[in-house]
């Protein structure tokens, strides 16, 4: 039996920042945590937020590593417990947001962090008690804003996946203004990284279409304008439809994901420094050629559909076209350029086996495949 639930309030449009108090006032949040990170505040943003938030009494916790991690969460709580706050505003990229929805289920419910997690059976045990949490992204990638999962960095060093619905933020504020004086690098970064959550959901076997239909609409704008966008940052067309395109991927990807998010979680926690939207850009072009034979994606086409929101002329196309994209956007050339080591594959293989999006995957990988995933995308 499929499952199919939406969503969350959204406020998409230049300048939805400044209903961030009216946001705040909507869920009863009257003493918000600001959860951000230092290049946030030092890019002049979280004084935007600041600003919007008006007379409210505001603590502010910017120490978001780029991978968030449990540590990182009780150095929030800390904050929180000072300011004695009832909700959390969340400022920033992928990793702010996570952050935020790892607090708010810590703030709340007693034990370690990895007992939620999804893995370890924890989903049952996040109840309505979250703290709630209002998100503004600062990036067009993760999508974190309207997704009911965070990923965040445990204490014995595994990335692990927190899923539930009580996680989904209360609100989502998505003023594709702030993401104007975003690097080119990091635009490129983030756009793929919106663009394999497009993809990889679509390409996900479960019966869901309406995320079938948002999650190639996504795909259509972000591959149509992450080029135009990494150029010149200022083009205002662009920022809104990557910014579309993210929200969408995170919308659509309730479906499950796959093979690309299995490695690039696991080997996101062998090396924290990797970036997250970079290593989905590198694993996608194999990933794609592997579920090319999976019964569903063949059954349903999936591959042809998704070259003709891509403007291309095959479905054969699409791997090489992902590689050629990436050159262009200025991405690495594969993982190698990025330091990854050949000797960290046994612990990459064995993350991914364990990761919540391996069972997702159109095609079921073993062990040997991913190994042949990760060698290709070397």
């Amino acid at each position: 039996m499929a499952s199919i639930f939406y969503l969350t309030q959204i406020q998409f449009d230049f300048g939805a920042v400044r209903e961030l108090a009216a946001e705040c006032s909507r869920v009863g949040i009257a003493r918000p945590l600001v959860v951000t990170d230092v290049g946030v505040r030092a890019a002049g943003v979280l004084q935007k937020a600041l600003d919007a938030l008006k007379d409210l009494p505001v603590a502010v916790f910017d120490q978001t590593p780029s991978n968030p991690t449990e540590a990182a969460v009780r150095a929030a709580r800390a904050v929180w417990q000072a300011h004695g706050a009832d909700g959390i505003v969340a400022v920033g990229g992928g990793s702010s947001i996570d952050l935020a929805k790892g607090l708010a289920i810590l703030a709340t419910h007693p034990g370690e962090l990895k007992t939620y997690a999804t893995i370890e059976g924890g989903s049952a045990k996040i109840t309505g008690a979250v703290a709630p949490i209002v998100a503004v992204p600062t990036t067009a990638g993760t999508g974190s804003e309207v997704a009911r999962g965070a990923i965040v960095i445990v204490d014995d060093h595994r990335k692990l996946g927190f899923h539930s619905w009580h996680l989904l933020p209360k609100a989502a504020i998505c003023d594709p203004e702030l993401t104007l004086g975003l690097p080119a690098g990091l635009t490129a970064a983030t756009g793929m990284d919106a663009i394999a959550h497009c993809m990889e959901t679509f390409m996900a076997a479960a019966f869901n279409p309406p995320a079938d239909g948002i999650a190639l609409d996504g795909l259509e704008r972000g591959w149509a304008h992450i080029e135009s966008a990494t150029r010149n940052g200022r083009d205002r067309e662009a920022r809104r439809q990557m910014m579309a395109a993210s929200m969408q991927g995170a919308m659509a990807f309730q479906k499950g994901l796959g093979c690309v998010h299995s490695l690039s979680h696991s080997l996101g926690g062998v090396n924290p420094k990797l970036h997250h939207g970079t290593l989905n850009a590198m694993f996608l072009p194999a990933v794609v050629r592997f579920n090319a034979t999976a019964e569903s994606v063949r059954a349903d086409k999936r591959l042809e559909r998704m070259a003709r929101a891509m403007g291309l002329g095959s479905a054969g196309d699409i791997p090489q076209a992902i590689a050629d994209m990436n050159a262009r956007l200025g991405l690495p050339g594969g993982l190698a350029a990025m330091g990854v080591e050949p000797g960290w594959a046994e612990r990459v293989v064995d993350g991914a086996l364990a990761d919540h999006c391996h069972k997702t995957n159109p095609r079921l990988a073993s062990a040997d495949d991913y190994r042949e995933l990760l060698a290709s995308s070397m």
